[in-house]
């Protein structure tokens, strides 16, 4: 599993989620944190990422053009890394499926209600 965090997640998400999403790199790390969003979704569509963002332009991109690439989208709002790296980790068989599906362009991920 693959996954391109964007500029707005933290970076450190990628070490703390390596053993759940190995390969898995942040737009920084391959010099893409200053790219727009279609260099973005043009790059993990070629190499086969799924994208991680809480962007809702990503969403847009996903729903107008479909895959490749898909979009995993966090409406989760301000919250704290950990809050996310927990929405990662527990939602792993989730993103698996939807990353094996053909067609589907985006998986909507919400922030548990507190």
């Amino acid at each position: 599993m693959r996954l391109l965090f964007d500029q707005n997640l933290s970076r450190v998400l990628v070490r703390r989620l390596s053993n759940e999403y190995p390969e898995s790199v942040h737009v920084a790390e391959i010099g893409m944190d200053t790219a727009t969003d279609r260099e973005i979704w043009q790059y993990a569509g070629e190499r086969g990422y799924v994208i991680v963002s809480k962007d809702s332009d990503f969403r847009q991109l996903a729903l107008l053009y479909g895959p490749p690439p898909q979009v995993v989208w966090l409406r989760v709002g301000n919250v704290t890394t950990g809050l996310i790296e927990s929405l990662l980790r527990g939602s792993i068989e989730r993103i698996l499926e939807f990353a094996g599906a053909d067609g589907e362009s985006l998986l909507v991920l919400a922030a548990p209600a507190l």
